[in-house]
C-alpha cells in the first residue's frame, strides 16, 4: 500500500467516525435507561398507598399486599436498569472517549511523519532533476565551446591569441560538463539510496504503526460490544429475582384469608330476626289504618305530600344523622364495629401516653442532670414542661378509662349503667352520649315478635329539648320510594310509627343495617318501622337509592 498513503488516511478517519458513532450510541441507550427507571420509579410511586389514608387500611388484604410488592420489586427492578446506566456510562462510553482521544493524536502523528517522509523524497527527486538538468546543459556547453575552438583553430585569419582563449574556454567547459557529472552522479547515488528506504523502510514501518493502530481500534470496539451485553447480563439474576419476588407475593395471596378479613371488617353483631309468629284472623282484629294512607291518596288522585312542618315523631338517638360526625362512642355502629373502634381509641390513646411518659423521663433525667452540674442548665426551666406532660398524661388516662368502659359495655363485662350512673361515674361529658348508649341498647332486633317493656331501670326518655333543636332546622328528607306494610306493627317508643298490614306508605330512609327502615305517611308523621314488617320499592332514579 506505499502508493496509498491518501485511502489510508481517509479509512482510519472512517475508522474513528465509526468510533464516535457507537459512543453516540451507548450514550443515547443509557439515557433511555435513566428515562425508563425513571418512568417506573414515578408508576411505583404514584401507586403507592398515601400515608394515613384509606388505602393504607386497604392493604391489610393478601391481594392488596401482593400487589404493594409488586410496586416494591418495581422500584428494585427500576434501580437495575439505572445499574445499567452507570456501568454503561463509566465502562464503556468513558473509557472509549477517552480511547478516541488518543487514537485521534496517535494517528496525527503517524501521518504527519508520513507526509514528512513523502516530502523529503519529492525534495531529493527535485535535487536529482535540478542536477541533471545541470549536467545536460554543462555538456552541452562543453560540446559547443569545442566545437567553436576546432572553427577557431582550422581558420588560418583568427590569431593565435583568439585561438588559445578558444581552447582554454572549451578546456573549462568540459571540467564543469565532468563536474556536473560527478555531482549527478552522487545526487543519483542518494536519492536511489533514499528511495529504497522510503518505499522499503520508513513507510512500511509508518504503514505498520497506522495498521496496528487501526486493528487496536477494531479490537477495542469489539471489546466495547462485549462489554454492552456484558453489563445487561450482570443484572438479569438481580431482575430475575425481582420478578421471582414478584412471583412469589403473587402465590402469597389467600382469597379464603381475604374474604374472612371482610367479614370481621363489616360483620355487625346482630343476630339473624327469629320466625315470624303465625297470626289467626280467625279471631277479630282491631286495625288501624289512617285515612290518609298512601292508597287513599293515590286512589283520589293527589300529589304526594310535602313534608312543611316538623316532624312530631323523635328520631331515634342511636340512628346515625346525615350530616355532622358521629357521636364519641361510637354508638351509631353496630356492636362489631363499634367494640372496633372503641379498641383501635384505646390502643391510640395508650400510645399517647407512651409517648407523653417518655418525653417526661427524658425529662426528668435532664432535670437530675442540671441539679447536679448547675453550669449545664437550669433545673427550674423543666418544671413548668413537666407539669404539663402530668396533666396531659392524667387527661389521656381519664380518656382511656371513658373508652374502656364503653368498650367493656360493649363486650358484655359490666352492667348496664344508667344516666345517673354514668354522670356520677366521670367516664364520659354530659352530652348526648348517654341517651346515645342507654338507647342503643334497648333496641333490639325485629324477630317477628317486637316487645317493647316500660322499665325505669333500662329505658330512658330523652327530654325534647335535646333532640327538637337538633332536628328541626334539618331539611326534610325526600322520598326514595314507597313500601307496602306486609304486618301490623304498633309503634310505641319514640321514633317508631304504627302501621296496619296492607297499607301504603313513602320510604323516606333505608335500612342502614340496623333492621330499621324509616317511613312517612304524611306531613305530620314519620317515623321507624322494622325492616321485615314491610316489602320496600325504591325509585330507581331517587338519589342514593
Amino acid at each position: 500500500l506505499q502508493d496509498q498513503f491518501d485511502n489510508l488516511e481517509k479509512h482510519t478517519q472512517w475508522g474513528i467516525d465509526v468510533l464516535e458513532k457507537y459512543i453516540k450510541f451507548v450514550k443515547e441507550r443509557t439515557e433511555i435507561e435513566l428515562s425508563y427507571a425513571k418512568q417506573l420509579r414515578n408508576l411505583s410511586k404514584k401507586y403507592q398507598p398515601k400515608k394515613n389514608s384509606k388505602e393504607e387500611e386497604e392493604y391489610r388484604y393478601t391481594s392488596t399486599r401482593a400487589f404493594l410488592a409488586t410496586l416494591n420489586e418495581m422500584n428494585d427492578y427500576a434501580g437495575q436498569h439505572e445499574v445499567i446506566s452507570e456501568n454503561m456510562t463509566s465502562l464503556i462510553t468513558g473509557e472509549l472517549t477517552r480511547y478516541v482521544q488518543e487514537l485521534k493524536q496517535e494517528r496525527k502523528s503517524y501521518f504527519h511523519d508520513g507526509r514528512k517522509a513523502q516530502q523529503h523524497i519529492e525534495t531529493c527527486w527535485k535535487q536529482l532533476e535540478a542536477s541533471k538538468r545541470r549536467f545536460e546543459r554543462d555538456c552541452k556547453e562543453a560540446d559547443r565551446a569545442q566545437q567553436y575552438f576546432e572553427k577557431m583553430d582550422a581558420d588560418i585569419n583568427v590569431t593565435k591569441a583568439d585561438v588559445e582563449k578558444a581552447r582554454q574556454q572549451a578546456q573549462l567547459r568540459h571540467q564543469m560538463a565532468e563536474d556536473s557529472k560527478a555531482e549527478y552522479s552522487s545526487t543519483l547515488q542518494k536519492f536511489n539510496s533514499e528511495q529504497h528506504d522510503h518505499y522499503y523502510t520508513h513507510m512500511p514501518n509508518i504503514f505498520q504503526k497506522i495498521q496496528e493502530m487501526e486493528e487496536r481500534r477494531i479490537v477495542r470496539i469489539g471489546e466495547s460490544m462485549k462489554t454492552f451485553a456484558e453489563v445487561d447480563r450482570q443484572v438479569i439474576p438481580i431482575i430475575g429475582k425481582c420478578l421471582d419476588e414478584i412471583t412469589k407475593a403473587a402465590e402469597s395471596i389467600d382469597h379464603k384469608n381475604d374474604s374472612q378479613l371482610v367479614i370481621e371488617a363489616f360483620k355487625s353483631g346482630f343476630e339473624p330476626p327469629g320466625d315470624i309468629d303465625f297470626e289467626d284472623f280467625t279471631q277479630p282484629m282491631k286495625r288501624t289504618v289512617s285515612e290518609s294512607s298512601l292508597s287513599n291518596s293515590r286512589g283520589d288522585g293527589k300529589s304526594e305530600p310535602k313534608f312543611g312542618g316538623k316532624s312530631k315523631g323523635k328520631l331515634w338517638p342511636f340512628i346515625k344523622k346525615n350530616k355532622g360526625a358521629g357521636p364519641e362512642d361510637f354508638s351509631n355502629l353496630p356492636p362489631e364495629q363499634r367494640r372496633k373502634k372503641l379498641q383501635q381509641k384505646v390502643d391510640e390513646l395508650n400510645r399517647d401516653i407512651q409517648k407523653e411518659m417518655d418525653q417526661r423521663d427524658a425529662l426528668t433525667k435532664m432535670k437530675d442532670v442540671y441539679i447536679k452540674n448547675p453550669q449545664m442548665g437550669d433545673a427550674a426551666s423543666v418544671d413548668q414542661r413537666l407539669a404539663e406532660l402530668g396533666q396531659n398524661i392524667e387527661k389521656l388516662r381519664l380518656e382511656v378509662q371513658k373508652f374502656e368502659g364503653w368498650l367493656a359495655e360493649v363486650e358484655g363485662k359490666l352492667p348496664m349503667w344508667t344516666e345517673q350512673a354514668r354522670r356520677q361515674s366521670g367516664l364520659y361529658e354530659a352530652q348526648n352520649t348517654s341517651a346515645v348508649n342507654s338507647c342503643a341498647q334497648d333496641r333490639e332486633s325485629p324477630d317477628g315478635s317486637y316487645t317493647e317493656e316500660q322499665s325505669q331501670e333500662t329505658e330512658m326518655k330523652v327530654p325534647a329539648t335535646d333532640f327538637d333543636d337538633e332536628f328541626d332546622d334539618e331539611e326534610p328528607l325526600p322520598t326514595i320510594g314507597t313500601c307496602k306494610a306486609l304486618y301490623t306493627f304498633e309503634g310505641q317508643n319514640e321514633g317508631t310509627i304504627s302501621v296496619a298490614e296492607g297499607e301504603m306508605l313513602y320510604v323516606i330512609e333505608e335500612d342502614k343495617g340496623d333492621g330499621w327502615t324509616r317511613i312517612r305517611r304524611n306531613e305530620d308523621e314519620e317515623g321507624y318501622v322494622p325492616t321485615s314488617y314491610v316489602e320496600v320499592y325504591l325509585d330507581k332514579n331517587a338519589k342514593g337509592a
